[in-house]
Order: C-alpha cells, then sequence, then structure tokens
C-alpha cells in the first residue's frame, strides 16, 4: 500500500542518497563538493526556493573545516539562518561526511551590480527602505478606482504614506513595501502580528490601497476574518459555495484582518487553507494580520500554522516615545487638512506629555489629542500645557498599560528556557509545566480573560485546568516555596516569590 513520506523520512532519504552517491563516486570529494552540497539543496528546499534564496544571491566555498556563505547583505543572511539552516546543515553533513560549522558573510562581489538579481533587489528594499513619513497623496479619482478590479469601496481609509514608521514597526514596513513594489514577492503569506492598536490593519489597508495605485488592473480583497466566515457560512446556506470560492480565490491580493477569528472553526479553517493554497500556488499575494504568532494561536489546525509560518512573521511592537510623538504629529497633520484651519496647533510640550504618559498603543494618542482639540474648540481657548494636565487627567487614567497575553507567555517562556510552543503544547515536563502555570496565572491577574478564554490560549485545555494551575501558584506564593526547573544551563532554583517579581518586571 502506498503511504505518505514524510518530512523526517524524505531528508534521511535524502542523506542516504548523498552518502552512497560519495561512496560510489570519488570524485564527490574533490572540490566540486560545493555543487553536491548546492544540487541536494535544492532537492531538500525546493527548486522554487532554492532559486529565490541560493542560486544567484549566494556564494558557498569550503574551508577549513567551514562552509562558508557569500551573501549581499545582512537580511539575506538572517533569513537563511533562520529558515534554512537545518537542511543547510543536514546536506552538508550528507555531502562531505563531515560535520562543518556554517558561517555567513557579506561578499562585496554578491552586493555589486554585476550579480543583482531580483531577490537582491528585493532585500534591499528591505534593508534601506526609507522610514520616513511622506505628506499624504490624493485619492484615487473615480476613473481609475473603477479600472482597479477591487469590489468594495475602491479606496481604503488607511494608507501607507501616513504610516509613522519608528524601530517598533520599521521591519513590518519594509516587508509591506516589498509586497507593493514587487508583483511576486518572497513573502507569501506576509503574517504581521502585534498588540492591540500598533498599526497592523493600518498597514493591510495600506498594501492593498499603494498596490491599487501601483498596480490599478490588481484584482484585491480586503476583508476580516469574520467577514470571510460570516460569508463562508452563508454561502454554504444559500448553496452559493462556488461563486464565493471564485471571489476569494481569483485574486491577486487577499488581506485579511484578525486572522485569529478563525481559532476554533474547524471547517472554516479548511476552507480558508485550500483558499490559501489556489492563491499561493497561483503566485499571488496573500497578506494576514493577527493578534498573536500563528503558534500561538490556539486551535488553529497545524496545516494552517505551517502554512503561516512558511512565510515571512513580523511583529510589531509598541511604539517608542519617539515614535509616539510623532504619531501625535501626523494625527494633527491630519486632522488640520480635513478641517482646512490650522486651529488644532498643539505646542511640542503637550505631545511630549501625552507621548510620556501614553505609551501602549496609537489609539489612545489619537484619543487623547481629539478630545484636547474638542475642549479648545469648546472653551474658544489655545491648547496648552496645563490645559493638557487639567483634560487629560482622567483619559490617562483610564489608560492604563495593557498587558498582552502574548507578551506574558513569551516573558514566561524566555525566563524558564522553554518556548512558546511548548507552553502552549500538552508537554507535562517539571520546566514546561512551571513555566504553564505561571502562565497562566499572570493571564488571569494582569488581563481581563476568563479561566475558558485563557485554556483555549494554552493550546486547547478546559478552564479547570487553569483554575488548578492558578490555585497551585498562589500556594507556592504563600509558601514562598523553592521551586526547581531545568533551564538551558543546567538546574535552576529560585523561591517563587522572587520568579514572580522577576517575570512582572520583564512583562
Amino acid at each position: 500500500m502506498q503511504g505518505t513520506i514524510t518530512d523526517d523520512a524524505r531528508s534521511s532519504m535524502l542523506e542516504a542518497e548523498c552518502s552512497s552517491s560519495i561512496k560510489r563516486d570519488p570524485a564527490l570529494r574533490e572540490p566540486n563538493q560545493v555543487s553536491n552540497i548546492e544540487k541536494a539543496l535544492s532537492e531538500k528546499v525546493g527548486q522554487k526556493k532554492f532559486r529565490i534564496w541560493f542560486k544567484n544571491s549566494t556564494k558557498m566555498t569550503l574551508a577549513g573545516g567551514y562552509l562558508k556563505i557569500g551573501v549581499p547583505n545582512l537580511f539575506i543572511a538572517s533569513w537563511i539562518e533562520n529558515h534554512f539552516l537545518d537542511e543547510i546543515t543536514q546536506v552538508v553533513r550528507a555531502v562531505t561526511g563531515a560535520e562543518l560549522k556554517i558561517t555567513f558573510s557579506i561578499d562585496p562581489e554578491l552586493s555589486g551590480h554585476q550579480r543583482q538579481t531580483q531577490l537582491g533587489s528585493q532585500a534591499k528594499l528591505v534593508t534601506r527602505s526609507p522610514a520616513r513619513l511622506s505628506s499624504p497623496k490624493s485619492i484615487l479619482d473615480s476613473r481609475r478606482a473603477s479600472r482597479s478590479r477591487h469590489r468594495a469601496s475602491g479606496r481604503l481609509r488607511l494608507s501607507l504614506d501616513t504610516f509613522v514608521v519608528g524601530s517598533s514597526n520599521e521591519l513590518a514596513y519594509n516587508a509591506a513595501k516589498v509586497v507593493v513594489n514587487e508583483q511576486h514577492s518572497p513573502f507569501n503569506p506576509l503574517f504581521i502580528h502585534g498588540g492591540y492598536g500598533v498599526g497592523k490593519t493600518h498597514l493591510l489597508q495600506g498594501i492593498c490601497n499603494a498596490v491599487c495605485e501601483k498596480r490599478p488592473q490588481t484584482n484585491w480583497l480586503y476583508l476580516s476574518a469574520e467577514d470571510f466566515v460570516n460569508q463562508f457560512v452563508l454561502a454554504l446556506k444559500t448553496k452559493k459555495l462556488e461563486a464565493f470560492r471564485r471571489r476569494m480565490r481569483q485574486t491577486d491580493l487577499l488581506a485579511i484582518d484578525d486572522i485569529h477569528f478563525l481559532a476554533s472553526k474547524p471547517s472554516t479553517q479548511e476552507e480558508f487553507l485550500h483558499t490559501f493554497n489556489t492563491i499561493n500556488l497561483a503566485g499571488k499575494q496573500v497578506v494576514l494580520a493577527c493578534d498573536a504568532h500563528p503558534k500561538m494561536i490556539g486551535q488553529l489546525s497545524e496545516k494552517l500554522v505551517n502554512r503561516f509560518v512558511s512565510g515571512m512573521v513580523v511583529k510589531i511592537q509598541t511604539p517608542d516615545f519617539r515614535t509616539r510623538c510623532q504619531i501625535c504629529r501626523q494625527y494633527l497633520k491630519i486632522q488640520n487638512l480635513k478641517l482646512k484651519t490650522q486651529n488644532s496647533l498643539v505646542p511640542e510640550s503637550v505631545i511630549t506629555y501625552i507621548a510620556e504618559n501614553l505609551r501602549t498603543n496609537v489609539r489612545e494618542l489619537e484619543g487623547a489629542l481629539l478630545k484636547l482639540i474638542a475642549y479648545s474648540a469648546l472653551k474658544n481657548n489655545k491648547i496648552s500645557l496645563s490645559m493638557a494636565k487639567a483634560v487629560l487627567t482622567e483619559h490617562m487614567e483610564r489608560c492604563d498599560p495593557i498587558v498582552h497575553v502574548s507578551d506574558i507567555v513569551s516573558a514566561v517562556a524566555i525566563y524558564f528556557g522553554t518556548t512558546s510552543a511548548n507552553i502552549h503544547s500538552s508537554k507535562k515536563d517539571r520546566t514546561v509545566a512551571l513555566a504553564r502555570h505561571f502562565s497562566m496565572y499572570l493571564t488571569r491577574k494582569r488581563t481581563k480573560m476568563s479561566s475558558s478564554e485563557v485554556g483555549r490560549f494554552m493550546g486547547n485545555k478546559n478552564h479547570a485546568t487553569v483554575l488548578v494551575a492558578c490555585k497551585k501558584i498562589e500556594e507556592q506564593l504563600k509558601k514562598n516555596a523553592e521551586l526547581h526547573w531545568q533551564g538551558p544551563a543546567g538546574n535552576k532554583v529560585c523561591k517563587a516569590r522572587t520568579i514572580l517579581a522577576q517575570l512582572e518586571d520583564s512583562i
């Protein structure tokens, strides 16, 4: 009976084939080993990925127990190391029969114009895209919008031109620019995740608008995952599934917001998996936004998680102080353009005050400014620092920093020397169990999530498991028990209250 070859089995077969080839052909031990490594690597990662990331973008040499990989820039070095290091190691071991150390270096020849490839230009866009703010562009005229095959309003509200770039979001912004500038980007899907109000939706809508402007004939579609679910259910009920599939799958660019909404909906996940595969195989683009990393979304199928992490997964952090100040300035500039006045002039001292006291997300900043502008107009007074302090006191008290469960799990995983994926798994060894218990306890303490919601997020555990974990941590804290676990550097011992204090400091 014919069976499916797993990735591990395929890997073992490839190593065996390479090893037997070495024994049969002594020439493989000569300088042409590099070409044999490249050939084997192409078979292992697939011709498409090899062509994009290796063929004309790397230069391999063997010397002194090392495989040295020359690359045109740091971005490609980082990408290859993070995504293909295991495959390279296996292939090198199979071809050479030795454990060689693998290093990366910038090769001037690859960086030059003589060997610039499509990938090189894409990577240059990501690493060198100007992180600056341009003046807002005018909305496309109705004729141009009608030429676009987008079936909704022709233009979404948010654009890349009004996206404020800083250290917290620069990589996500530059990856978005690659998707816009390159008709066939290497990032598929582009998966953007981060906390509430940090700019994920802004980037998704900005990509759609920019692609529509740059390539008006692009058939693009932007919607939320909830819309996808509702339309799928309606299509099933009205027996119009084929029309739904044509609409979703015959797109050049599909952008879906809040993809975590698919969690615990297996039928819709299966439908979306087929939708993604169809678009991907056609060489078209998918862009997704989510509150958490794909591996941290409870009740999401392994197949979907694997598809999501096969592309570019990038996190947007909370904005730093400089970015928050620039966000305030940009918001005020847009308000003045809308109102066609200069009445929204706000002193730098007020912008600094707001940016220093509201640190979590963009919406808090915009809400504070809007309240200040409205109060100023009502009282017909100029905005001042004293006015800001008087008017925004209550607003700032209500905007206490929000802690996201993904940040908690990440901090706990780092502290105990494990991974977020392990915490969400069914593993029960002491280290993972302890990390999971602290994650559940801190999530219940620092967020408004119920026990059932925490359980679902932590790998589909039931609410009773969460209650038991929290009770256990509370008892350990009460006694200040001495806790033991196995960290990367060996056995670790620490008091429960000390662990909690250190974790809360890092969140």
